[in-house]
């Protein structure tokens, strides 16, 4: 799943190319991906972009046109993809089996796919006139780049929490942004499992919680600048020290990074760096073996 790294890249890809760019038109593809229908989608045609914005993981297009201000936003799912084309084909894209799921054409003959692989259809796509009536974007957490997301911020938001810190990082509610991949990769830079409660954080662990994921998150900013949309994911899997990773050896200790599966996902983790050298039961309830 493309998580605030990725989708930060893509917004800065996209901001170099559509920005004062002309929409032709906006062509749904995939039966399952328009999620509004007021303003319709044809609200689009003719008009201009002018800015590409970001919200936790999802992409927002903002647009001044013949139906007034209009925003065309994002969620990429966990199989969506974004796809930049200089020459767009000429003829109109046909409903089918293919990945896909939505066409944005440009006056000028370029533009951009979304594309969606696999069975489960999850890409979302709105067309609004404020990036708030998104219930997803409404929900949003304070985004962990901003500014202002300081340690005390974060300090604030822990503080009433009662769970597990895997748990609470990947909860869009509480920070934006931060997904499955992310989430075991800033444990990892703290040092911490997974499965700690976060209510057994002392203040030191925190601020170290918090510059974990500080860190780990805007280097991956900083791998993806400036990478074509085609680059990005390589540059994810390059860059990621134990998310899928089980197996391997550890870059920190030289440990076996190891998995814990769930119905619809997996974490992965290094014991030594985090868990006291012990392994995490790899059952749903996850209880450290004894």
């Amino acid at each position: 799943m493309p998580e605030l790294p990725e989708v930060e890249a893509l917004r800065e890809f996209l901001d170099a190319r559509l920005v004062g760019k002309e929409i032709a038109r906006v062509l749904p593809v995939a039966i399952s991906v328009l999620k509004t229908y007021d303003p319709p989608v044809t609200a689009l045609d003719g008009a201009r972009v002018t800015e590409v914005a970001r919200h936790g993981k999802f992409l927002d297009l903002g647009t001044e046109g013949p139906a007034g201000a209009l925003r065309l936003v994002t969620h990429l799912a966990r199989a969506g993809w974004l796809r930049w084309q200089d020459v767009l084909p000429s003829g109109p894209p046909k409903p089918g089996k293919g990945p896909l799921a939505l066409r944005v054409a440009l006056t000028g003959g370029d533009g951009f796919d979304l594309t969606e692989a696999g069975t489960t259809k999850r890409l979302a796509v709105y067309v609004v006139r404020a990036a708030a009536d998104v219930p997803g974007v409404a929900r949003l957490g304070p985004d962990p780049l901003a500014d202002d997301f300081d340690l005390a911020a974060f300090t604030a938001l822990l503080a009433p929490e009662r769970r597990q810190l895997k748990g609470a990082l990947r909860d869009q509610s509480l920070v934006a942004g931060i997904g499955n991949a992310y989430s075991d990769e800033i444990l990892h830079a703290a040092r911490m499992s997974p499965f700690k409660p976060t209510q057994n954080l002392t203040a030191d662990e925190t601020a170290t919680l918090y510059r974990a994921l500080r860190d780990t998150l805007a280097e991956a900013v900083a791998r993806s600048h400036g990478l074509a949309a085609g680059r990005l994911k390589a540059e994810k899997k390059s860059g990621l020290r134990v998310h899928g990773r089980a197996g391997e050896a550890c870059p920190v200790c030289g440990d076996t990074i190891r998995s814990v599966s769930f119905s619809d996902s997996s974490l992965q983790y290094c014991p030594t760096c985090q868990t006291g050298g012990r392994p995490l039961a790899d059952r749903r309830l996850s209880k450290l073996l004894k």
